[in-house]
């Protein structure tokens, strides 16, 4: 490229540079020289340190291969293998206790549990959903999916399916502002709005907790209830086809659903280059100024959508109460492996991402700080760090956000720093990370897929895998996900940070989800991961179900669980012989998986998408799920379990399927029968090459594919 543009040493691409120039800084209080000094010397002071974390991650990594090698056959000793991680410094000595000093964190980081949704920053429409997600009606949620155990069918209103919802949702006000008498299925009207609230039945009834009732809106349309910090809001709309049935006139629900928004820019995105990095820096402009818009055509009308505004009610007392329209946003930046062309340094080497990131998304995020109703309103900063390993890195970016922090003219900390928990070498030293950004961290989260990802590729030389059904039933993952929220717990989070759980990946399967996810509240989580808003809506039922807050008493008075011992097991298989129709069966599992996201990411820079598998249920992936999944392959091929051929074959055929899940896409490029497609070649570098990746990603061969195609078109 030779039109890049020149800032003290650094070489911008002109996409980057002219949003930099034009969008982001104008209206941030930045000195625009200033912005690129400082860029400048964040890239070349850091980055030859952000180089040696790497290479350090490599030389432990060979240490541990060389130690599994020289016990092949031997049976595990789990004393002189924490020894042996002690020695090299991989485990590192544990201080004293402490509790974190994070201050000015906004209460749903703090204080009330809830929903949390994680979407692509590239994509507009998806971040405006997103964002928009802090309120959802119920109604909605259930008439839509399969919540109620079918889905609707037809293309009118059902009104015997929307009877059943109306008799759920009833059902769960019952059960969360309980009545003193009867039913909310018997109530018959309102009135007394700004008193006690009275509650109509044939025979007389109030709420059994007077203060669940907090606000009403002045011409009678909604009443506004709170339960475990969470606010419910019952419509009043007779002329509503759904209240013109109901004895009180209610036609909805609506649930304070998503309180906190991931604004990713990393797994769910295929972002490998300036022009990519400017888009996605560019939505977050919007969302942090609060006009981010985008023009939607659907059932053949055009119309613009927009980021919802607040919503006020009046207290029984009078006043005036204003709630939040959107979700709290956090922004998910790159982790410390990657590189991006967007910006060279003096010597011509692409610029560390994650340091391109630190800055430019914390000098968006000035523009929210600058305004009265945003985003934050303890004058806050959220950023989601990924993929580090260990306290050394903790601490390295608690450095770089310092640095960021004065070249901005914030104040240190301003900043507030979520740590994912999904490196084997952090979920072991947990402790110790967290103490490594004690007065800023806001966020710790547990993520199986990539956490499961790591741990095959630190345990490779151990041994074969089980089959990825078996591993999530294995004693290190019960001890990982136990762990987290203890040592959160004992770190002093509750009341000052979030203690987080991962994604649920099925967005067609919510019944399940109503099922599965009520697990997360009740393990002391304070927030956990759902793929739409239509999800968050439905898993914040689960939080008026459980009282998180008192859940995490119990478990501190219940004592640790959980050991180190089972944190560090493999999850190998042992004195065991799969047939060769479980090996095709998980191998066809995988690998059908792996094509399905990587021609998307490839061919269309789609970075997280709803991908069926093998058996067609949609299933949301990202790179943390191609990892996983590559990672296995890998294993099981440098183990023997299946030879290179059978594997190809497998990815041959299962290409065939992935072209045929997707021919009604006019944009898709078919991978057969040729089989010389770049996204065909990306995944099978992913499962061929996947043993030698650092740490078992998937973004330096997903990036070069990438890269590959756009320079080809």
């Amino acid at each position: 490229m030779t039109d890049r543009i020149e800032h003290h040493g650094l070489q911008v691409a002109p996409e980057l540079h002219s949003f930099i120039e034009e969008q982001a800084l104008p209206g941030s209080g930045v000195d625009a020289d200033a912005f690129w000094a400082s860029l400048s010397q964040l890239l070349h002071d850091f980055g030859p340190r952000n180089r040696e974390l790497l290479e350090k991650r490599s030389e432990m990594q060979a240490k541990v291969d060389e130690w599994h090698k020289a016990r092949k056959g031997q049976d595990h000793d789990a004393e002189a293998y924490q020894a042996f991680l002690t020695e090299i410094g991989y485990l590192v000595t544990e201080g004293d206790d402490f509790e974190i000093e994070t201050a000015n964190t906004d209460p749903e980081i703090a204080m009330v549990p809830g929903a949390q949704l994680v979407v692509p920053i590239n994509n507009a429409r998806f971040a405006i959903n997103a964002a928009n997600a802090r309120w959802g009606s119920l109604y909605d949620a259930l008439y839509g999916t399969d919540a109620l155990g079918d889905l609707p069918t037809g293309g009118g209103y059902d009104a015997a399916r929307g009877a059943r919802v109306v008799t759920w949702a009833k059902e769960f006000l019952d059960a969360t502002l309980p009545l003193t008498h009867g039913s909310w299925a018997d109530v018959t009207g309102f009135g007394n709005f700004d008193g006690a609230l009275e509650i109509k039945t044939a025979e007389g009834s109030a709420l059994a907790t007077p203060s669940h009732y907090v606000g009403y809106r002045n011409d009678g349309s909604e009443i506004l209830f709170k339960n475990n910090g969470l606010h419910i809001r019952v419509v009043i709309d007779p002329s509503h086809p759904v209240g013109a049935t109901d004895p009180a006139g209610i036609s909805d629900v609506i649930l304070e659903a998503a309180l906190s928004t991931i604004m990713d820019c990393e797994d769910s995105v295929a972002a490998v280059d300036g022009e990519d990095k400017a888009l996605a820096y560019r939505n977050w402009l919007g969302l942090m100024k609060g006009d981010l818009s985008e023009e939607v055509n659907k059932g053949g009308k055009t119309f613009t959508r927009v980021m919802a505004e607040d919503v006020t009610f009046q207290t029984p007392g009078g006043d005036d109460l204003t709630l939040k329209g959107r979700s709290l946003m956090l922004v998910r930046n790159v982790g410390h492996l990657m590189t991006n062309p967007g910006i060279l340094d003096r010597d011509g080497n692409e610029a560390f991402e994650g340091l391109m990131d630190a800055m430019i998304t914390t000098l968006i995020a000035k523009h929210d700080l600058a305004r009265e109703g945003g985003n934050s309103v303890t004058g806050s900063v959220y950023v989601v760090k990924p993929k580090m390993h260990g306290p050394e890195e903790v601490a390295f970016s608690d450095e770089i956000f310092t640095f960021v922090e004065q070249a901005l003219g914030l104040p240190q900390y301003t900043v507030k720093l979520g740590i994912m928990d999904e490196e084997r070498r952090t979920s072991a030293n947990l402790k110790e990370c967290i103490r490594a950004a004690k007065s800023r961290v806001a966020f710790i989260n547990t993520g199986f897929l990539d956490r499961t990802g790591d741990e095959m590729h630190t345990s490779m030389e151990a041994g074969p895998m089980l089959p990825k059904g078996e591993i999530k039933g294995t004693a290190w993952i019960a001890s990982y996900e136990d762990r987290n929220v203890d040592i959160g717990l004992a770190c002093g989070l509750k009341g000052k940070a979030q203690i987080g759980k991962g994604m649920w990946a099925m967005p067609d399967r919510m019944g399940e989800m109503l099922d599965a996810k009520l697990g997360h509240p009740q393990s002391g989580a304070t927030c956990a991961w759902v793929p739409s808003p239509t999800a968050a809506t439905l898993h914040a039922t689960h939080y008026h179900k459980v009282d998180v807050r008192s859940r995490q008493d119990e478990l501190r008075a219940g004592g640790a669980r959980g050991t180190l011992s089972d944190l560090l097991t493999f999850p190998v298989m042992t004195g065991r012989n799969l047939s060769k129709e479980e090996v095709t069966r998980e191998v066809e599992n995988n690998a059908q998986g792996i094509l399905g996201y990587v021609v998307r990411w490839v061919d269309q820079g789609v970075g997280c998408s709803k991908v069926p598998d093998i058996h067609d249920v949609g299933l949301m992936e990202d790179r943390a799920t191609c990892r996983i999944s590559s990672q296995h392959i890998a294993n099981w091929l440098h183990h023997e379990i299946i030879s290179r051929d059978d594997a190809m074959e497998i990815m041959k055929r299962m290409a065939a399927v992935v072209d045929r899940q997707n021919a009604g896409d006019p944009s898709y490029i078919p991978m057969a029968p040729g089989y010389d497609t770049v996204a065909f070649k990306a995944a099978c570098d992913l499962v061929f090459e996947g043993r030698v990746q650092p740490s078992g990603y998937t973004e330096p061969v997903l990036h070069a594919r990438r890269l590959e195609l756009k320079a080809s078109l």
